[in-house]
């Protein structure tokens, strides 16, 4: 299992290094930080552990960057302690957020567990929901309309697939939140209205338009 570890604090990445060796990963650590994207294509880690303090783009800058090409998971460490950072790391695709300074036993055990989230949905890779000619992935998080593929951030891919499983029905942005992240206390009112639109557009890139509606003070709903 390859984990890349992108951060700019020399000694800390070769700790880290040095600990998940012991626990049979293999380490990929990032020394230059002009070309990540590139980097992670070609290294093909199965998980990243990204710093969002880094030299010339941040973490979160990155993130969008592999998010347009992979679905790689990702876990962002940072001394950040600010809540918007943390919604900030969701909303650009990250899995998981870990504070510094942390425990490397809680590190590893973060990273098993999102692992194990990953290796859950390739299981069901050939698991299908359609409404319509609409039609997701359960496995790899793909949305298909007539023959047209986009792929969706986990938060994407969330709201869609609730959307789905109760087509016709307004789902309550409270309800849509609690899916997300289970626990509300980080979420400000416009995060979820960024995820919302986001997949609009990615809904519209593939050919469908106002499919998802906002119903006032009530939430949304996919017809």
């Amino acid at each position: 299992m390859k984990v890349m570890i992108i951060e700019d604090d020399s000694k800390l990445r070769m700790i880290m290094s040095e600990y998940l060796n012991k626990w049979n990963f293999e380490s990929i650590v990032i020394s230059n930080f002009a070309s990540i994207d590139k980097q992670v294509l070609e290294g093909k880690p199965d998980l990243i552990l990204l710093d969002i303090n880094l030299p010339s783009y941040d973490g979160f800058y990155w993130c969008r960057k592999i998010r347009q090409v992979s679905n790689i998971p990702i876990i962002f460490i940072s001394s950040r302690t600010e809540n918007m950072d943390i919604v900030m790391a969701m909303n650009v695709g990250g899995d998981d957020f870990i504070q510094k300074p942390f425990s490397l036993e809680v590190l590893v055990a973060k990273m098993n567990a999102v692992l194990r989230r990953v290796n859950q949905n390739t299981n069901n890779e050939k698991e299908m929901i359609k409404v319509g000619e609409l039609a997701l992935n359960l496995g790899n998080a793909v949305a298909a309309y007539e023959e047209k593929e986009v792929a969706l951030t986990k938060n994407e891919f969330q709201i869609l697939f609730l959307l789905m499983r109760k087509s016709g029905q307004i789902i309550s942005r409270d309800e849509i939140m609690r899916a997300l992240w289970e626990d509300e206390q980080f979420i400000d009112d416009n995060t979820l209205t960024v995820n919302i639109n986001r997949l609009r557009k990615k809904l519209e890139s593939v050919g469908l338009r106002d499919v998802i509606l906002t119903k006032k003070r009530q939430g949304y709903i996919l017809q």
